[in-house]
């Protein structure tokens, strides 16, 4: 059964993770995985001449590729991350935009030649009805890549997620998580030509690793 979002006390809980996750003095940087310089990088978009970041948080990936040249447009729950992306990032040409980002796909109609979560939008929103959505929003031939912490063995679909420590205001989203061959299931039933997903081991052993999926529009 769907979950429902309640999206009003969602944005409360990003608005307040916006305080403690954006840095002043940060720079441009693109990495798909939580461990700096670890893994791919925006090689896995192809060459964009546009690009959707879901769930764009503080900003640095979409300012590093904004500052290659490519249109460069980011989507966030929260207006407080994108008050502090849009001034921050300004110089790049970086474009942010406060929505839902389910609202967000469904109302409007541009078209990329990518769209990416970084730990973002792909995490925190039903598969069901955001691949669809991503899908009608590519470009003939565009992927759609997004990156998270891979299922926890035996614990897959929704599941709550606290945030901010266990003590304290309820503050609570929900994430997705399942196995890798359900996520490739999941995109091309939302009409993806193909699908990919793997598990990037960490580079320490033993240290959580990460989960790349890209698929690619027909």
């Amino acid at each position: 059964m769907p979950v429902q979002h309640d999206i009003a006390a969602e944005t409360e809980l990003w608005d307040t993770f916006a305080a403690s996750a954006f840095k002043e003095d940060a720079e441009p940087g693109f990495c798909w995985t939580q461990y700096a310089g670890h893994g791919p990088g925006p090689e896995l978009l192809g060459d964009p001449r546009s690009v959707l970041e879901i769930g764009c948080g503080t900003g640095r990936a979409l300012a590093h590729l904004a500052e290659q040249g490519i249109a460069a447009r980011g989507v966030d729950l929260s207006s407080v991350m994108v008050k502090k992306t849009t001034t921050k990032w300004a110089g790049t040409g970086a474009e942010f935009v406060c929505s839902e980002v389910l609202e967000y796909l469904s109302e409007h109609e541009e078209e990329y030649d990518a769209v990416y979560s970084i730990f973002g939008a792909a995490w925190f929103t039903d598969p069901g009805r955001l691949f669809p959505l991503v899908r009608r929003r590519l470009r003939p031939g565009g992927v759609f890549v997004f990156s998270q912490p891979p299922a926890i063995p035996g614990a897959y679909g929704p599941q709550g997620m606290y945030k901010g420590g266990f003590a304290g205001k309820a503050m609570f989203t929900y994430r997705y998580s399942y196995r890798p061959a359900v996520w490739e299931r999941l995109l091309t039933r939302a009409g993806f030509a193909t699908a990919e997903a793997r598990v990037l081991d960490a580079p320490h052993p033993g240290h959580i690793g990460t989960l790349l999926v890209r698929a690619v529009a027909p």
